[in-house]
């Protein structure tokens, strides 16, 4: 058993440092290396600035691969294939000497992140954990924590390197190939993984007999293939949370900044004071996020995941009626509050609940 803790401990901060390494060299640098390659490369902002859409429409379309790949060659052949196809991605951001080549890292980043970062890592915790919210809460903050830490990482090498961006991207392909690969060693193969959740089957089994579940947290009697699960109204009601969590994230992030610097500017404040406040409202908001994730890993064994995803859901409607409106500080806290305990909780309880 210890041998078993010391493995899954491992694998908890190996998928969480991999995690943060994805987002941060991803979603959260792309915007700040972006403006260096455009001077010298001399393309348009429209052009440069739709590879994020590029990067994300991929990132979503594929996310049915995982799930088939971890079938047929296992979680650690996933995760090579991922992080070989990041790293590439990665590359082609480093050696884009044309539009076509950076759309086409974009595109590579996108399938990527979906094989090496939240399907693989989630499927993994959740065969090594019976009480699976506190190591969840802990991945996925890990996660937010790395969309934080990228500007300012990618701002700090650009600044020291000179706008180095061939050298930053370099640099991140290597680390996401270094730690990748680190966690596919981890894994080992599916004959042990399916032994370990065999294992903590048996865990589960004990603590119902010697203590029961806590009484607010229900547990389903039953095993529940996916064709099942998925003739169930509560996985629509899921789906449609966790697209509504997204939808709310990409308007906050796109358009809060310049929504609030406006309402400022109508109200009389200096263009520069109002945008700057604006910018750290939206700072304050993912800091929200960090903190409701994790908040809600050590809460979602005690209460029901069901709970905070109502509450969850209720925050995000209280932090958009007070961005609509958010001419008085505590309106704009009200915003990034809600807003972010909403997102943050939102995916770790939809997760859990799945």
């Amino acid at each position: 058993m210890k041998a078993l803790d010391l493995r899954r401990t491992s694998l908890l901060a190996g998928f969480s440092l991999l995690l943060f390494l994805i987002t941060a060299s991803t979603y959260g640098s792309l915007g700040v290396v972006l403006p260096a390659m455009i001077g010298q490369l001399n393309w348009s902002f429209e052009k440069a600035f739709l590879g994020f859409s590029v990067l994300g429409v991929f990132t979503g379309a594929s996310s049915w691969l995982p799930a088939i790949l971890i079938r047929r060659i296992g979680v650690r052949g996933t995760l090579i294939g991922g992080v070989a196809i990041l790293a590439l991605g990665l590359l082609g951001f480093a050696g884009a000497d044309s539009i076509a080549r950076y759309y086409a890292g974009a595109a590579l980043c996108g399938v990527g992140f979906q094989m090496a970062a939240l399907i693989p890592g989630t499927h993994v915790l959740s065969a090594l954990y019976r009480q699976r919210a506190l190591p969840f809460g802990i991945y996925f903050t890990f996660g937010s924590l790395g969309g934080a830490a990228g500007p300012l990482i990618a701002n700090a090498f650009m600044q020291a390197s000179g706008d180095d961006w061939h050298g930053f991207w370099q640099a991140q392909a290597v680390l996401v190939a270094v730690i990748g690969l680190a966690c596919a060693a981890l894994v080992g193969g599916s004959r042990w993984l399916r032994t370990a959740a065999q294992t903590v089957d048996l865990e589960v089994e004990q603590a119902a007999r010697d203590a029961p579940p806590h009484p607010s947290v229900y547990r389903t009697s039953r095993e529940w293939p996916v064709s099942a699960a998925l003739r169930t109204p509560q996985f629509y009601i899921l789906a449609a949370a966790y697209f509504t969590h997204l939808l709310v994230g990409v308007t906050v992030a796109s358009l809060s900044v310049t929504h609030l610097t406006e309402i400022g500017i109508a109200a009389g404040v200096a263009s520069v004071a109002a945008a700057a406040l604006a910018a750290k409202m939206l700072s304050l908001e993912s800091l929200m996020q960090t903190l409701a994730r994790l908040g809600g890993g050590l809460l979602g064994d005690r209460i029901d995941p069901k709970g905070l995803l109502v509450g969850a859901q209720a925050m995000l409607v209280a932090g958009l009626l007070a961005l609509a409106s958010a001419t008085t500080m505590p309106m704009m806290l009200l915003y990034a509050i809600g807003t972010g305990i909403g997102f943050g909780l939102t995916v770790l309880a939809v997760t859990v609940l799945l």
